[in-house]
């Protein structure tokens, strides 16, 4: 078990996000959340990515309270991405060598060459200005940037929405590699019917309450 989440509940004047939620995810879990707007997934996907503290109930990572963990070291188990990646510095290099940077280590072009392949873009987009990428090369960039060492748990909220069908097919490409070939847990929100098929798990959540869990596959 990778989180257990026992009668959590998140408030925000006085209005319940999430209440009393429960729910477990396994190591290797392909999980979707689903709902309509408003609904709480993203409050949902937040607490997991330690944004939001639960204001009942507990969070369990690894059987520990989520707020008695190091948020440095638990982001880089547990990254997250969102539907609008946010791009630093100049160019794609820029973004690529933070990763390096904060954990102290030489950049390797060599190695994130072979990521750019893996979503069909060339290695000289290392010097690519950011300004000049579309929005799917610019979530293909964002989503490699929160992979390059590889995290536990990859936490996509709704991050093909908008894109073509070329660029939602590199990208549920390379989803499905982390999951089955590098065995990463993958928690995603979605209202596309092919992404929901590709899980192994659903659920959803209305008003704040999670009202239906199966297993899909």
């Amino acid at each position: 078990m990778l989180f257990d989440l026992n009668h959590v509940s998140i408030i925000r004047d006085q209005k319940h996000l999430l209440a009393d939620i429960n729910l477990t995810i396994n190591a290797g879990d392909y999980l979707t959340i689903t709902g309509p707007s408003g609904s709480g997934k993203s409050t949902l996907v937040k607490a997991l990515a330690a944004l939001i503290d639960p204001d009942e109930g507990v969070l369990n990572y690894n059987g520990q309270d989520i707020l008695q963990l190091d948020p440095i070291k638990y982001r880089r188990e547990v990254s997250y991405c969102v539907q609008q990646p946010t791009l630093f510095g100049n160019t794609v290099r820029d973004n690529f060598a933070f990763p390096y940077q904060i954990r102290k280590q030489k950049f390797d072009p060599a190695a994130v060459e072979k990521y750019l392949a893996q979503v069909q873009l060339p290695a000289s987009y290392l010097d690519q200005p950011i300004e000049k990428l579309s929005g799917g090369e610019r979530q293909r960039i964002a989503l490699l940037r929160n992979i390059l060492f590889d995290p536990r748990v990859l936490i996509l909220d709704e991050v093909t929405t908008g894109l073509d069908s070329e660029n939602k097919a590199i990208i549920h490409d390379l989803i499905n590699h982390l999951n089955h070939d590098k065995h990463i847990t993958i928690i995603q929100i979605t209202h596309d019917t092919e992404e929901i098929a590709m899980a192994n798990r659903l659920i959803h959540i209305v008003g704040g309450q999670l009202v239906d869990e199966s297993g899909v596959k």
